[in-house]
């Protein structure tokens, strides 16, 4: 389950037909990413935290710190 990208969602007013039209995919794609019914693919997760202005890490549970890692110079 990744209730992280839930959260980020609904804080950000958007519901599951608004993001997964971001993501270019179906609601019902979208919305078994935020039940752990299926995986996130490695492109998703990075559009995602590209779109919440956060890290891979933090939408996968993996830190609570919500600011991204500096970017590669």
């Amino acid at each position: 389950m990744y209730p992280r990208i839930r959260d980020l969602r609904e804080d950000s007013d958007r519901n599951q037909t608004e993001l997964a039209g971001l993501l270019g995919m179906s609601q019902t794609g979208y919305s078994k990413y935020e039940t752990g019914e299926n995986e996130i693919p490695v492109s998703v997760l990075i559009k995602l935290a590209d779109l919440y202005q956060t890290s891979t890490d933090y939408l996968l549970g993996r830190t609570d710190q919500k600011t991204p890692y500096p970017p590669r110079k």
